[in-house]
């Protein structure tokens, strides 16, 4: 009869299998030898909670359920940055293509995709309807569609903690006259409709109706059509054009988001044989194909978002760091506020990313010494070319540690800047105006504390990051929500001199 370590030993083996990993791999990420993951695998070695949960983080795949499993975070703050840091590929991209590869009924392989929680529900959402998923070396996700996905068996809870899984309006009004999907989850960001999904849709013929728990979609009518987006939103732009993808009319979409998540979808679907014309405009004409039967190979660019965040560490902190493989294209007016404020910093030659089209930077940030001076302007964001939606919150952290008043006006969201008075809580002078203004009077006294993390990626960013800045030891707790977007985060925040500790709640 097998001990208790030798089934956790040899669940480990099974896991470690499925990731594609050897044994020498993981143990290079685990941060041990291969002899004692050996020694793992055969339940030859006691493990503690702490050794166990680091083996959950690195697998991406919880072990053990302790008090609910909450993943708590120790800062020790105060601490200079340095050195460089590798931006990794688009949470926003990576969930549109996983979406889109199910327009193709050949094998499609993702390569380098973020590990993150994001990607893993939608991964447990496409298993559960029949397509079946494996990751290889280097974080390659490969796709094998079946020849009818099972919604009835869909995984409605997985389903409802991203709201991600509505972009399978698109691809699967090609394969069900009618179906359901459950509701979207996500960030808890207010109310958050999908007019502009639903209005989209409607110009193709598709009917979307809100019921108890879950969207009916009926696209018995469905036909090609132009359309004009209702407003152009990045996810609702995507949507429409998986919609587009199969098609062999050709359809024009006005006002779409020329964004960076929407700008790699085209790249892949144009390596499906779809031709898309306008790509980086808020005009694309998509003339698609009746039936997609490829074996592609296909890797997202470089996050944008990352790519801020990790700019944002290095002003907090006061620190010189390389920030590398950034976007330009997609932080020029960031760099452009962050000047004017009166930041050093310098932008590298450009190289490609591995899509072939994104132009990539090595961007070096420096030491401003308490000398960055507060906009007189508001700071607000707006579609591409503007501020990045997501970005805007990492310019509360930045407010901070400037001097003098700066307004942060988040139209978008219509709850997200309360989330900005959590830090007050580390000794940020902030001024809720609405519930889409805040002023912040900078700078910051910063104090270490105890805060649960906001339900919302990007304002439980900027409050881990306000941690980094205050001297002492903080506690974020229960960061779900940062892992559901960025990739051993704290890991590689400590590859550049921050003192971060993961601690799992007993």
């Amino acid at each position: 009869m097998q001990t208790t370590n030798e089934k956790i030993g040899h669940l480990i083996y099974q896991i470690r299998q499925d990731r594609g990993l050897t044994q020498a791999a993981f143990a290079r990420k685990l941060g041990t030898s291969q002899s004692a993951v050996n020694r793992i695998e055969h339940g030859n070695q006691n493990l503690s909670l702490e050794t166990l949960g680091r083996i959950s983080d690195v697998l991406n795949k919880p072990l053990i359920s302790i008090n609910g499993g909450a993943i708590n975070l120790r800062i020790q703050g105060g601490q200079e940055l340095s050195g460089t840091i590798e931006v990794k590929t688009s949470k926003n991209a990576a969930v549109s293509l996983l979406m889109a590869s199910l327009l193709n009924k050949g094998t499609t392989r993702l390569r380098k995709m973020p590990r993150i929680e994001e990607v893993n529900r939608l991964i447990e959402v496409l298993q559960s309807i029949g397509v079946q998923i494996k990751w290889s070396n280097d974080n390659d996700l490969e796709i094998k569609p079946p020849q009818k996905l099972n919604l009835d068996s869909i995984n409605t809870e997985s389903a409802r903690k991203t709201r991600s899984v509505i972009m399978m309006f698109g691809p699967l009004i090609h394969m069900f006259s009618e179906f359901k999907i459950p509701y979207a989850g996500g960030c808890k960001l207010g109310t958050r409709s999908i007019r502009a999904h639903a209005t989209a849709m409607e110009e193709l013929g598709v009917n979307i109706v809100a019921k108890t728990g879950h969207y009916t979609v009926d696209a018995s009518h469905k036909h090609a059509n132009d359309v004009v987006m209702y407003e152009t939103s990045d996810t609702a732009t995507e949507n429409l054009i998986m919609a587009a993808a199969r098609f062999s009319k050709p359809i024009t979409i006005h006002l779409a988001s020329a964004n960076y998540m929407v700008q790699d979808l085209c790249y892949f679907l144009k390596k499906l044989g779809v031709k898309i014309d306008g790509i980086g405009t808020g005009t694309l004409t998509i003339t698609g194909v009746k039936d997609i039967r490829k074996n592609v190979s296909y890797a997202p660019s470089e996050d944008p978002i990352e790519a801020m965040t990790f700019i944002t560490a290095a002003i907090v902190t006061n620190s010189a760091i390389t920030v590398a493989r950034s976007p330009i294209d997609f932080l020029r007016l960031e760099l452009l506020k962050l000047k004017h404020m009166g930041l050093k910093f310098k932008v590298g030659a450009t190289y490609k990313a591995e899509n072939g089209y994104t132009d990539l930077t090595d961007i070096i940030i420096k030491k401003h010494d308490g000398t960055l001076i507060a906009l007189e302007d508001k700071i607000h964001a707006n579609p591409h070319p503007g501020i990045n939606i997501d970005n805007l919150p990492l310019f509360g952290a930045i407010a901070a540690v400037t001097k003098g008043r700066t307004l942060i006006h988040d139209w978008f969201y219509e709850d997200r800047a309360i989330y900005f008075t959590e830090l007050r809580k580390l000794g940020v002078n902030v001024s809720l105006v609405d519930p889409h203004r805040v002023y912040i009077d900078g700078p910051a006294k910063w104090n270490a504390a105890d805060v649960t993390c906001p339900p919302a990626l990007r304002p439980a960013i900027i409050i881990l990051l306000g941690m980094l800045a205050a001297p002492g030891v903080s506690i974020l707790r229960n960061v779900y929500s940062i892992n559901r977007g960025y990739e051993d985060f704290a890991k590689r925040l400590n590859s550049v001199g921050a003192q971060i500790t993961v601690m799992h709640d007993l």
